[in-house]
Parts: C-alpha cells; sequence; structure tokens
C-alpha cells in the first residue's frame, strides 16, 4: 500500500476549475499534488488529472448517512459479515479515488489498513452519490476503474433526483439489476436481506 504524502515532486501545471465552482482540475498532477489537496476538500488522481471537490451538499450527506445506517446489520456479524466504510481513500494502481460508501466481505479485509492512507484492496461494494459537478466521472473513468478492478456492485445514487440505480459486474461489464426511487422500498444486492426505505434517503 502506497503512502503518497511524500511522493514525487508537484506538477508545475496550471489548476483550471470547472464551469461548476464545486469542482476543479489539475492535469499533469502527480501524487504530491494529490497529498496537498487542503483539508475540506476531496481529491482523486485519476489518469494522471487531480480532481478536487467541496465537501457534499446537505442532501448528498443525508443520503449517505441514512444508507451507512440502513446497511449497519451486516457490520454486526464480525465472521462472515461486511467492512464498511465511509469516503475511504482507494488506491487503483495508479489512480487514487474516494467513494462515498466501500465495502468489502470480512474474508476479504479481516482487519482495515491503519499503516497506510490508501486501501489497495478493492471493494466488493462501491455507493456513489452523485452531484451536478462529478456524476460525470463517477458513471465513467471510475466505473471503468471498478470494473477492472472487479467490484462487484456500483450504486449510483442521485439525490436531487431522487433515484437508485444497482449494477452488478458480469464478464467485467456492469449491468443494471435494479432502479427504484421516491419511496419505494426494496432490498438491493449486494444486500439482500436487508429492506431500504428510500424514502429515508431524501428528506430535507
Amino acid at each position: 500500500m502506497a503512502d503518497v504524502s511524500k511522493s514525487e515532486t508537484p506538477a508545475k501545471s496550471r489548476a483550471v476549475r470547472s464551469k461548476r465552482m464545486d469542482l476543479k482540475i489539475k492535469r499533469n498532477a502527480s501524487l504530491a499534488d494529490l497529498a496537498e489537496v487542503p483539508e475540506g476538500h476531496n481529491g482523486q488522481l485519476i489518469d494522471g488529472v487531480l480532481y478536487i471537490t467541496s465537501r457534499p451538499s446537505i442532501h448528498h450527506a443525508i443520503a449517505i448517512t441514512y444508507l451507512i445506517g440502513a446497511l449497519h446489520p451486516f457490520v454486526r456479524d464480525r465472521a462472515k459479515g461486511w467492512v464498511l466504510l465511509f469516503e475511504p481513500a482507494l488506491q487503483f494502481g495508479s489512480n487514487f479515488l474516494i467513494g462515498d460508501i466501500a465495502g468489502w466481505r470480512r474474508e476479504r479485509l479481516p482487519t482495515i489498513p491503519r499503516d497506510s492512507k490508501w486501501i489497495d484492496i478493492a471493494p466488493d461494494f462501491i455507493c456513489e452519490a452523485l452531484s451536478p459537478s462529478t456524476a460525470k466521472i463517477d458513471r465513467g473513468r471510475k466505473r471503468e476503474i471498478y470494473a477492472k478492478a472487479k467490484v462487484g456492485h456500483v450504486w449510483f445514487i442521485d439525490p436531487l433526483n431522487r433515484t437508485l440505480e444497482v449494477l452488478a459486474l458480469a464478464k467485467s461489464v456492469y449491468n443494471v439489476v435494479a432502479s427504484a426511487g421516491d419511496d419505494d422500498r426494496a432490498k438491493f444486492p449486494p444486500f439482500d436481506n436487508v429492506e431500504i426505505d428510500l424514502a429515508n434517503l431524501w428528506e430535507p
């Protein structure tokens, strides 16, 4: 596992601000640039491009917070359950990403690494809460990286449009296996034993 705090020299390229004020992009970036992302922001290094985003909106935070609580029964089983983490820093080769929620079956991550800022064991599950500034990245390049790393399930939550989309990996390609929204109640893979009330994700 790589510790990026003292790696490489910062890129000389000028940061380019997105048209959306909560996303800043820096091309030809390095691990040192990633280590210098200001506190209170998230930084992701994808194919040499650094994406810096501000903290999520309250709607984003409500959806993720409720979902973590709803999935908590899967964490209780210390032998065969799951490890679920909020915004863990994930390493996929030369790409360094942050998922809103990432989960590992406990047999694949029996102990949480404490000697590195990054986890290089690919999760079994990732949930991304979409925002106008990051949806294209989440649905595009990040999804490709997750597929290559064999992340079994990816969820896309859209707090603004009040929808949930569930993707499952089959032969290196994601297929939509479930979709729901508004006040639907259902069970979604890979967590088929707990019914989730989606209305709680959209509370103001």
